[in-house]
């Protein structure tokens, strides 16, 4: 192998700058200008989480490009929520599988969720204070024409699905809506298509009460009507209606221009009895928007954390071992040849690392197991060349012939079966990605990537190291043929 020595270097330099990278405290690296982020990313089987499977409801009227549209805002939202690495994707024709590592809570993760996220700022001014409860149902004029386009599409409505709410009371699954007195539904002055901006804070003396604070889009929809009736109301209540149910109706009590306080955007102030995560997921649902179609929640499964640590440990012990078992294999074997296997498959081995938090790679259980696996077929491609230069210097060829033959008459090999394998793994990736199946897609993403870094690490770095051996310690190779196995 002509320039060896240099590959030599290239290997050496690959293999340390690797190391480097996966060390546990690297992250980040700045090498010549170039800067790289690197992190470990958990998958859910392993941190813990929650997985919610959400479907659009049986007769809902809605296109392919409707649900995708669904999946960017619901994916915005639990981002604007602070959920790192999660996964939302479709699953089919009509569900969204939504993944949120960290996140233990069903009710977090259902109202992040499930609700369309359709604000409506109500006239509430022939409401007296304490009449009607916060959380009721409430009928607007936008709901009703809402409703009758619907149908105008040919949607089917269940008739309780038209204007009642869903209640969490199972013996009375579904609440019917307050009106005005005079049985008119409430009129909506605006809605949250004329907001650009929102944000969770904290107001009060001492800074203990959540509200959300909100910035007018001055060319939204309605937004002239909403600053008008603002003027025109101090003293009197306006609602806040999210899909149906009052949040609050707190009193106006300055207009738009000098209502907002210091630290707040140039907007308003919609209070109410919010925690802290109420306010994060209202703000969040309208900074990033409405569902453009509702989404029902249909299976939700909560991983914990000492499941996640258990599959960790006994993932890497289970690693560990596997690398050790397949070095001590080659080394008994192949004996010298199989220190030049174990030196590649540690190569590899730190590569595919360094790679993970490079990229990063979302390690799951699956896409370990994929990693695993790709550590076996790196062996084989070591076994096909070692058998192959065994041949060869049976055949009577000098040690330097055998070691360049047996890589040349099995690259070809290696080469048609490490691309057959990734091609399936393309397969794979697109089928884990139609149906929301992300465990598949790790799976998928590790071997693909195992597979291609093999074909350097068994085929270049395995000769590089060979030869290497050739000229340390040539002669007892050349006189004593059983070092090699043969």
């Amino acid at each position: 192998m002509r320039g060896y020595r240099l590959w030599l270097a290239i290997i050496l330099l690959v293999a340390a700058l690797s190391v480097w990278i996966s060390l546990p405290g690297t992250e980040s690296v700045d090498v010549l200008g170039f800067s790289l982020t690197t992190k470990v990313v958990q998958g859910l089987d392993l941190q813990g989480g929650s997985r919610v499977l959400l479907r659009v409801p049986p007769g809902t009227n809605f296109n392919s490009d409707t649900l995708d549209q669904a999946v960017k805002n619901v994916e915005r939202r639990v981002n604007g929520l602070g959920v790192t690495e999660a996964v939302v994707q479709r699953q089919g024709e009509d569900r969204v599988i939504v993944e949120l590592p960290g996140v233990k809570e069903q009710k977090i993760a259902f109202d992040a969720i499930k609700s369309t996220g359709m604000l409506e700022f109500v006239d509430f001014s022939a409401i007296t204070s304490g009449s009607v409860p916060e959380g009721s149902c409430i009928l607007t004029t936008d709901q009703v024409e809402l409703a009758r386009g619907r149908l105008l599409e040919g949607e089917t409505l269940k008739p309780y699905d038209q204007f009642t709410c869903p209640s969490e009371d199972l013996n009375n699954p579904v609440e019917e809506p307050a009106l005005l007195n005079n049985g008119e539904p409430f009129k909506t002055i605006m809605t949250g298509a004329g907001l650009s901006d929102a944000a969770a804070i904290t107001q009060g003396s001492i800074g203990t009460q959540w509200v959300v604070n909100f910035a007018i889009n001055d060319s939204g929809e309605r937004v002239d009507d909403f600053i008008d009736y603002v003027a025109a109301s101090a003293n009197r209540p306006m609602a806040i209606v999210l899909d149906g149910r009052l949040l609050s109706y707190p009193t106006i009590q300055a207009d738009l221009a000098s209502s907002a306080g210091a630290g707040t955007m140039d907007g308003g102030i919609i209070s109410g009895s919010f925690t802290r995560n109420d306010a994060q997921i209202l703000a969040a649902q309208l900074k990033y928007g409405a569902l453009p179609v509702p989404l029902e929640i249909i299976a939700f499964d909560t991983i914990g954390p000492s499941l996640g640590k258990l599959s960790v440990d006994r993932s890497i012990r289970a690693g560990i071992i596997g690398v050790l078992t397949v070095i001590a294999f080659m080394l008994i074997y192949y004996r010298a040849a199989g220190i030049a296997a174990a030196l590649a498959l540690l190569l590899f081995a730190a590569i595919n690392f360094a790679l993970f938090k490079s990229i990063p790679v979302t390690l799951s259980l699956p896409a370990i197991t994929g990693f695993l696996i790709s550590i076996g077929t790196a062996v084989d491609g070591n076994i096909l060349i070692f058998e192959r230069m065994k041949e060869e210097l049976r055949a009577g060829r000098s040690m330097e012939r055998a070691i360049e033959a047996g890589f040349s008459r099995a690259w070809t090999s290696i080469r048609d079966s490490n691309t057959s394998t990734i091609i399936i793994c393309v397969i794979l990736y697109f089928f884990g990605n139609v149906f929301g199946a992300s465990a598949v897609q790790g799976f998928a993403i590790t071997l693909a990537l195992g597979l291609i870094i093999n074909l350097f690490t068994a085929v270049i770095a395995t000769r590089t190291f060979l030869h290497t051996l050739v000229l340390v310690v040539g002669e007892r190779l050349r006189t004593n043929p059983r070092l090699l196995g043969v």
